[in-house]
């Protein structure tokens, strides 16, 4: 699977003014806390964006969209626009905006130059204050018309929130179809607004847990077969796939270390299951746990220093922390329940995880020292957290009683959740960081 080449310029706007006004203090009313939650989102304006390119309210729709299903924000109806496509060089009728309670707007522009490439200006505005905040113009090849729209909602995301943006970043994950106990499972990917779905296998293999490399082009997943199981590695760019050395065991779990550079997984052999991690430069494998017991799902901290990573040697899963080379193991959950599948944040500050308790699933995180729990939903079956590039989503699958999985969101106070825009039946969803 190959895309095209994508290409930005980003010009920062330099009119007079600007510097100073990016530079102020935040101000109160228009900036989102997203650390408490948002009870009252934000309400936007998105108007369509002008200009001769057919892509002008696509690409405004695109924005509404990533903008809304953060939560953070509540796009106003484009029916309540006094202008319905404001020019983007001129400044904007602000009690216009302000009459129907918009407290941020943004203005857009997109054109197509002599060699076919869109160019697309876009400026936000604080209503109220009557200021720009931000300025950008972005050069892209038509194809990619709608990268442009996620990385203006990156940026109107960042400067409101103070965050790093997502939305410019796709899922991998396991499309599913058939009837329970006869499911077929395809690799597939996305992008993250559920956009331009596409299979990357035929379903002629069972296929589980793909995960993303950081350079975004490769990633590692688990073939299951009647003889056993397998890791692939599978490059998006070229199509090409390869095992991940040969193993007598059973082979799974598998999770890219940081940099992209090592894979760590779990081997299974005569009852026991321990983590080992091959340098995929040199194809050597070390062994990091050699304890009587089960040990599975490793992830690394972002720096690559440590390892998370459940194991039953206390009696039931819980959460176990080591250094990356194995050394110093220490267990970091201790509440009631069952803890499973963790997954270390890419900001470094939390760790995600599944926890059951009886017969009830929760999507949970947790400092890396293990204090702080909390658990952020409750279902008949939540798993599979992987977390947004910003540290701040985590997309899971759920399965209610005799259902098929289908994605999730929640974000990290639990109070967003809803339903991931893909409508077919999915599991073991992966996000890769953003793109380049």
């Amino acid at each position: 699977m190959t895309r095209a080449p994508f290409r930005f310029l980003v010009l920062l706007a330099c009119l007079a003014g600007l510097t100073a006004v990016v530079a102020l203090p935040a101000r109160a009313d228009i900036v989102v806390d997203v650390n408490q939650g948002v009870l009252q989102p934000m309400p936007i304006a998105i108007p369509a964006f002008g200009g001769s390119s057919p892509y002008a309210g696509d690409i405004a729709k695109v924005i509404t969209g990533d903008l809304q299903r953060s939560g953070l924000f509540r796009p106003l109806d484009p029916n309540m626009f006094a202008d319905k496509a404001p020019d983007v060089n001129l400044q904007p009728k602000f009690p216009d905006w302000k009459q129907i309670g918009g407290q941020a707007l943004i203005v857009g522009q997109v054109n197509v130059d002599p060699d076919g490439r869109l160019q697309v200006d876009f400026r936000l505005w604080d209503v109220f204050a009557q200021q720009q905040l931000a300025a950008t113009r972005f050069t892209a090849t038509p194809e990619d018309w709608r990268r442009v729209a996620h990385k203006i909602a990156d940026a109107v995301y960042e400067r409101l929130t103070g965050e790093k943006g997502y939305f410019d970043s796709r899922v991998v994950y396991v499309a599913e179809s058939g009837a329970r106990g006869h499911r077929v499972r395809r690799l597939a990917i996305m992008d993250q607004d559920g956009a331009n779905p596409s299979f990357l296998t035929d379903g002629s293999e069972q296929v589980f847990t793909p995960r993303f490399s950081s350079n975004t082009q490769e990633i590692t997943y688990m073939v299951l077969r009647d003889s056993g199981a397998a890791v692939y590695l599978f490059n998006l760019e070229t199509g090409r796939r390869e095992a991940l050395g040969h193993f007598s065991g059973m082979v799974f779990a598998p999770r890219f270390s940081p940099d992209g550079s090592k894979v760590a997984f779990s081997v299974e052999q005569g009852g026991n299951t321990d983590i080992y991690v091959m340098d995929l430069h040199s194809r050597t494998t070390r062994r990091l746990t050699a304890d009587p017991s089960i040990d599975t799902s490793p992830s690394f901290s972002p720096d690559g220093s440590k390892v998370v990573f459940n194991s039953d040697r206390g009696g039931s899963p819980q959460l176990y922390v080591m250094d990356a080379e194995g050394g110093g193991q220490h267990r970091i959950s201790f509440g009631d329940g069952r803890y499973t599948d963790p997954v270390w944040s890419p900001t470094g500050d939390m760790i995600a995880f599944i926890k059951q308790t009886g017969s009830t699933f929760h999507i949970g995180v947790m400092k890396p020292d293990g204090s702080g729990e909390r658990l952020l939903t409750t279902s008949y079956l939540d798993e599979g957290p992987t977390w947004a590039p910003n540290g701040r989503v985590i997309m899971f699958f759920r399965e209610s009683g005799g259902g098929a999985p289908r994605l999730w969101t929640t974000d990290v106070t639990g109070q967003i959740q809803q339903a991931a825009p893909y409508p077919g039946a999915a599991s073991d969803p992966a996000w890769s960081p953003l793109l380049n």
